[in-house]
């Protein structure tokens, strides 16, 4: 399939659902080969078969992104089937809404083990692949407006993700060298499966009120930004963040 990311190869975590599974359709019909990893790997199957309905080429692959083991045989069997890693989109994440002082031990090692430093391994296996083969590479942090601004009973999820932002900024730093791009996408309030039940609600709907486009975004919405980082037009980007929030982030306003 032809594109503006023809020739690129990708892998995209925690893409069995949501917007890791929206990134890698998004990357694919832009023309990427994409390895698709996720611990649900039958969820894969039917987004690798929806890839192949538009003659994109997807790969399954295994990935639990708390075991160091399945991140190193994941990047290696994305590399093995597909050839040289391009762009990472480090999407893996999970929340447990609690108050702080509920939170226990599990609850953080499970948010933060996974958000932060789940994260971390695969970035950091993705980008000794990169160093390797010295192609250089693009890797896409999936951060969040959690990552500069707090809501109750979401403090793990914040923590892990303003963790991230400081992930991209020093790895940025260090990697540029091996032109390597780092970069981090903060979404907002993305409409999902996951979620619309919860906006369709009263105090879904005040949340809504408070961003000032008034609506909720779409994962459409994020396209631009990804395909921006992943494509050659960032060639001159690393250590950004790019907000896509609808306003929400913005001082306070009328």
């Amino acid at each position: 399939m032809t594109g503006p990311l023809e020739d690129k190869h990708a892998i995209v975590t925690g893409a069995s659902s949501g917007l890791g599974r929206h990134f890698a359709l998004t990357l694919a019909k832009a023309g990427a080969k994409v390895a698709v990893a996720a611990r649900r790997t039958d969820r894969l199957m039917e987004l690798v078969d929806e890839i192949a309905s538009f003659d994109g080429h997807a790969l399954p692959v295994a990935l639990d992104v708390t075991d160091p083991a399945s991140v190193s045989k994941a990047v290696e069997t994305a590399e093995t089937e597909l050839g040289r890693l391009d762009i990472l989109v480090n999407n893996a994440g999970v929340t447990q809404p609690k108050m702080a002082i509920d939170v226990t031990e599990e609850d953080w090692d499970s948010v933060v083990g996974t958000n932060l430093r789940g994260s971390w391994r695969v970035a950091q296996e993705t980008a000794r692949h990169m160093k390797r083969l010295g192609h250089g590479g693009s890797i896409i942090n999936i951060a969040s407006i959690l990552s500069f601004g707090v809501t109750r009973q979401l403090s793990t999820y914040a923590i892990s993700k303003a963790a991230v932002v400081q992930m991209t900024k020093a790895m940025a730093v260090e990697l540029t060298r091996d032109n390597i791009r780092v970069n981090a996408i903060a979404p907002g309030y993305i409409e999902t499966d996951f979620n619309r039940d919860f906006f369709a609600t009263d105090r879904g709907k005040k949340m809504i009120s408070r961003i000032p486009q008034q609506r909720l975004g779409q994962m459409s919405d994020l396209d631009g930004a990804l395909l921006l980082l992943a494509g050659d037009g960032s060639q001159y980007m690393t250590g950004s963040v790019i907000t896509i929030d609808g306003g929400h982030t913005l001082p306070l306003v009328d």
